[in-house]
């Protein structure tokens, strides 16, 4: 006697396998680099580096939030968090990871925040700028648009700290003036 197939049962595993193949298809494709994947930075609550080394050789040269320039061009762009990265070692850097605070100077409030610069590396004697902007491409890493630096309309300072594997980490502080941002124009 042959068995019958409930046609039901087999339209569930024909489905089932394009799923399968779809997915199989989707983990095999060309992955985005990280600083061009659409990723949500949200607040945190204490700075997650760790690193304790006191070898020179990570400074960062500019950190900017309002009045930003292209570094290459000098050209006016949209503000935005913008770091320059110098490193004065005799070696590459590589393993960078970020953590600022800002804080809204009128009602006290903070946030606070960590990336890993995906992707990032300094070569001996290079600077690399950073942006946080939600831009895809070399350089850009997101940003929480809803953040203290984007939704207040007070002065907020912001306090950064850079880490660089096997090297000491560097700090630098920004101002944002009263307003929301600008954009260039």
């Amino acid at each position: 006697m042959k068995k019958i197939i409930p046609i039901g049962v087999l339209v569930v595993v024909i489905i089932g396998g394009l799923g399968l193949w779809q997915l199989t298809k989707m983990s095999t494709a060309k992955k985005l680099p990280a600083a061009t994947t659409n990723r949500q930075v949200l607040p945190i609550t204490t700075n997650p580096i760790t690193n304790t080394s006191q070898k020179p050789g990570l400074v960062i040269t500019t950190a900017a939030v309002e009045d930003n320039a292209d570094p290459a061009t000098k050209k006016a762009i949209s503000d935005r968090l913008q770091i320059s990265l110098q490193n004065t070692s005799s070696q590459t850097m590589s393993s960078l990871e970020i953590y600022y605070e800002m804080k809204d100077i009128k009602t006290g409030a903070i946030e606070k925040y960590y990336q890993k610069l995906d992707g990032l590396q300094i070569a001996q004697g290079e600077t690399k700028t950073v942006y946080f902007d939600n831009e895809s491409g070399t350089g850009h890493y997101p940003e929480n648009k809803y953040s203290l630096y984007r939704s207040s309309q007070n002065e907020v300072d912001f306090t950064i700290e850079v880490s660089a594997q096997g090297y000491k980490p560097t700090t630098s502080t920004a101002k944002k003036s009263v307003g929301t941002g600008e954009t260039a124009g």
